[in-house]
């Protein structure tokens, strides 16, 4: 009888002050598949508590919408500006509020981090992530804005980080581990 999969729903942010991004994606199985990608526009506000309350506001309508398991959000970089740092903190702490209103567990991660498990490279731009997001979740360029690759990045990052499947059963020797693991063995 084979077992049923359970089925798994990663939301990722990228807070910003000007625009929050996000994605998300399914996963069933080993497969990641993209749900869903935006971003919250938030330039047409000029007051920054509107700001944060948008962010809250739209953030907990895409959790009741998607219904996620879990959050995946990158962290605020060290910069020199600390008004701007600080702002960008606030930013993420209103979507972090919203995944805690909604008791959803929450996973942070450094922007190098989420960037070196996408491609490779911790210092890789903004469009190679989002290129190479296109190419693994196998969708087409779209309006999209990098703000919102960069949540979805978020999400897949966090995939990759949680993604250990277990093993059925250890090994007792080199047979047991080809016959396990047929498509593994490279014959000359």
């Amino acid at each position: 009888m084979k077992k049923l999969q359970k089925e798994r729903i990663i939301l990722g942010i990228d807070p910003g002050t000007s625009i929050t991004g996000y994605g998300i994606i399914r996963i069933l199985g080993q497969e990641p598949e993209l749900i869903t990608i935006g971003s919250i526009d938030l330039t047409k506000y000029n007051d920054h508590y509107k700001k944060l309350k948008h962010i809250f506001d739209r953030t907990t309508g895409i959790i009741d919408e998607y219904h996620p398991d879990e959050l995946a959000i990158e962290a605020p970089f060290y910069g020199k500006n600390v008004q701007s740092m600080l702002k960008l903190g606030r930013a993420q702490g209103a979507a972090i509020a919203a995944a805690l209103s909604r008791s959803i567990p929450i996973f942070e991660y450094a922007p190098r981090k989420i960037k070196m498990s996408i491609t490779g490279r911790g210092a890789a731009s903004k469009e190679q992530v989002a290129s190479m997001l296109m190419r693994i979740l196998k969708f087409s360029k779209i309006e999209v804005k990098l703000d919102a690759t960069d949540g979805l990045a978020a999400a897949l990052c966090h995939f990759y980080q949680t993604n250990n499947p277990r093993l059925e059963k250890d090994y007792n020797s080199w047979k047991d581990f080809i016959n396990k693991n047929p498509k593994r063995i490279r014959k000359q």
